[in-house]
């Protein structure tokens, strides 16, 4: 597909694959786990429909697993960018939502504050840098990062707070997609699996 001078703005995502906290539902932001074997699989998977598209920048969280995902995926020269790390969890960091509502009830990473991490605000101000340079290139940017992050960026490339990042759900070693429709940010597609 042709493009002529800023005719096109995409923002692929994609999370990183199964870690062993991912699948119990711990809080990861700076521990650098590895990927599971399955996670490993799965990642090696996003490499077909991935190469298929034209990408004019390619970045990722510099944590471990969303670098190996890169890897896997066949973006292994993808630039380490510290924007895309994961929100920082502070002294949530390794719990499970429920255990942390044991102490706060109602906790939310979307409505509470994570005492000795980021605040939304801060989340969204890196974010934000991410949107800034997604924008800035003529084609589409891949993105490699986190779950909780990577809400928060389609929240902010659609114009929304970062709170509406808690109405996209989304799955280890999927692909969304983000664009324009007639200078609307929009949503292509989102949490699509490499099988689908």
């Amino acid at each position: 597909m042709t493009t002529s001078s800023h005719e096109l703005h995409e923002l692929w995502l994609v999370r990183h694959g199964e870690t062993a906290w991912s699948m119990n539902g711990q809080h990861t932001s700076v521990t650098d786990l590895e990927l599971t074997a399955n996670g490993e699989a799965v990642a090696e998977g996003l490499a077909a429909p991935l190469s298929r598209v034209d990408f004019a920048q390619v970045l990722t969280s510099p944590r471990r697993r969303a670098r190996r995902t890169a890897e896997l995926a066949g973006f292994a020269s993808a630039q380490p960018d510290e924007d895309l790390a994961e929100w920082a969890y502070g002294e949530y960091e390794g719990m499970t939502t429920p255990e942390i509502q044991e102490s706060v009830p109602g906790w939310s990473v979307w409505t509470h504050d994570s005492p000795g991490g980021e605040s939304a605000a801060e989340v969204a101000a890196r974010l934000d840098r991410v949107v800034q340079r997604a924008r800035a290139v003529d084609g589409r940017t891949l993105v490699f990062g986190h779950g909780h992050s990577l809400r928060v960026l389609a929240a902010r490339w659609l114009g929304l707070e970062v709170a509406g990042g808690r109405m996209f759900d989304l799955d280890t070693a999927t692909i969304s997609v983000l664009g324009d429709d007639r200078g609307t940010p929009v949503v292509r597609r989102w949490n699509v699996s490499a099988q689908q």
